[in-house]
This record gives C-alpha cells, structure tokens and sequence, in this order.
C-alpha cells in the first residue's frame, strides 16, 4: 500500500509538505497546482511553488514530490510540461478536479471533466512532451454536476497515457460536502488498467480502511485528514501490520511540538509577512478535530497577528500545559 500526500492549494504547500513528510509515513506529495493559461512559464515560477525542485524533487525528509499543471490548452500544457522537465520533478499531475469557479470558468480542473475528448488531448500531449521515463498521472473527481461521464473520462486519461489515476470521490457540484462516494470508485478501476488511487473524506484510521474496503484501491491520498492528524499515515499503517510501520502508539500533541516550531520558522522565513499569522491558525484549526490542546492553542492565537509576540508563543509551547491559563508575553 501507498500513502500519498494531496496538493491543497492555498493549505497543503511545501511548508506542511515539509512538516508532514517529517512526521513520516508517506510515500509520495503532489504540489498544488501550477497555472498554466498560455505563456511558457519562467522557471521561478515553478519553484515558487515547488522548492522542493531544488532538493531533488525531494522534501528535505526525503519524500519525493511531483509536480502538478493545471489548464486545458493541449500546446501550452504540454510546452510548459517541458519546461519543467528540464528542472527534473518526479513525475507530472494533471488536475482534472479542482472545482474552484475561477479555474472552472476559464476551462480548467473539474471543468474538463466535461470533455473527455479534451481530456485525451491534453494528456496526450504532456506525455509526449516530457521524457518517456517520466511519469505521467492525473487527478480527477467524479463528474462536473453529475457521474455520467465518470468512466469516459477515467479511460481518456488512462488511454492517452496517464501511468496512474487519483480518484476524489466526489463530483464538482459536490464540493468538499462530506460524503464521499467511494462505492463509485469500482467502476472507474474496471474501466482502466492503470493503477487507482482513492481520495476524499478520510479523517480517521477508521475511514481509511473502510475506504480502502468499499473502493478495492490499494493506494490512498491523504489531504485534510493528515493535515488535522499529522500521525495519521503512521497510524494507518499501524493498524494494517504493515512490516515497516512503527509501534503503534498515535503521534500525540507533544511529538508535534518540534513540527509547530519548524512551521512557524518556514512560514516566517519564506511567506509574505501578511500570510505568516493566517497560516498558522489555519492549521491549528484544522488540528482541533483531533487535538484539544490545538483547541486551546487556535482559541490562544484567534486574535493574534503580531509577529513577535507569536514567535514568543510558539517559543514557550515545549515548557508549558495548554490547559493553563496563558497571558500573551511581551514581545521584544
């Protein structure tokens, strides 16, 4: 089995990519997505997004991260694929799934989900623009409004070269709504004979064996559910006797002390000023699904936006129970 990492835009980026792939038990990230809508795009782009284009295409904890293109435009993804192959990613991701109505009104995500002929097209092109022992994958939902087109689309990806085929196991017009409908993944494997991995609305250990189950998937890709669980994969693992999975005891508040230090350092170092305080709480929020302390610590730093005086915070959380009163210290 193979645990993979989600590209989140706007949550899961190279900083928590970094932070989760520390705390181990993935196999694989994907970046978000990179735009393309046209124009070749310069390389500082690319690793903007993908810094990890520099370590090897690697996390710094040595998990290897492909590079994921978003757009519909078969000439323009596949010259922008070969741009980027020049940086050497582990493989190319095509989004097909993101259902955000920007992208969706300009052709691309979920939107080409409509489409399956262009799906073809575009996947056709990109494998055929960058080394033939690069990998080639895409990521898809179920559908745009509906599932009609759920298989079509599955087989043009597969059929015009995709090595490997993500699955969100909800439509467009679904959104993020919980739940996901894993029974209808079957189908898809049926269709194809690539590799399926299924993706969505898996929280808990639980959800992920139910989900492999239902799904008859071998593969997962983790995206919330490991941002809130940080241990998640770990435990997983665990739980399925895999040879190589640590003891079985969770990843608790205190081991993730050292990962909140290193995030607020990243974020401090590589963000914009006005992202660093937002990010933070972002992901403490998350957290609160699973960790009371995160509870705390998100009620603890709500209101807070100054720098200093949340570097003091996070300085001071290895010597102190959340569960105690805490006054804000004098930043220097």
């Amino acid at each position: 089995m193979r645990l993979l990492l989600a590209p989140m835009e706007g949550l899961l980026d190279f900083v928590l990519r970094d932070v989760l792939t520390r705390v181990g038990g993935s196999d694989r990230c994907v970046s978000e997505f990179i735009r393309i809508t046209g124009s070749v795009l310069p390389d500082k782009v690319y690793l903007r997004t993908m810094p990890e284009l520099r370590n090897g295409s690697k996390t710094l904890a040595g998990v290897p991260v492909r590079a994921q293109l978003l757009g519909s435009d078969p000439v323009s993804m596949a010259e922008n694929a070969a741009n980027l192959a020049r940086l050497g990613p582990e493989g190319i991701d095509l989004n097909f799934g993101c259902p955000a109505k920007v992208v969706n009104r300009h052709g691309g995500g979920a939107s080409l989900l409509q489409d399956p002929q262009q799906i073809a097209r575009v996947v056709s092109a990109v494998r055929s623009a960058v080394p033939a022992h690069m990998p080639v994958s895409a990521k898809m939902r179920l559908g745009f409004n509906d599932r009609t087109l759920m298989t079509e689309c599955a087989q043009a990806m597969a059929d015009s070269g995709a090595c490997e085929i993500v699955v969100h196991a909800r439509t467009k017009l679904d959104g993020y709504r919980p739940p996901a409908y894993w029974e209808e993944i079957p189908r898809i494997r049926e269709a194809v004979s690539v590799p399926v991995v299924a993706n969505g609305e898996i929280w808990t250990v639980e959800e992920a064996l139910r989900c492999l189950e239902v799904s008859g998937c071998e593969d997962l890709m983790l995206g919330r559910g490991i941002v809130a669980d940080p241990g998640l994969a770990l435990a997983i693992r665990a739980a399925l006797g895999q040879e190589d999975a640590p003891a079985a005891r969770p990843v608790d508040w205190p081991d993730l002390l050292p990962q909140v230090q290193r995030f607020w350092h990243m974020v401090c170092e590589d963000l914009e000023p006005r992202q660093r305080a937002g990010r933070l709480k972002q992901w403490l929020n998350l957290m609160r699904r699973r960790f009371p302390q995160a509870e705390i610590a998100y009620q603890e730093l709500r209101t807070q936006t100054d720098q200093l005086a949340i570097s003091a915070w996070v300085a001071a959380l290895p010597q102190r129970d959340l569960a105690q009163e805490w006054s804000w210290p004098e930043a220097a």
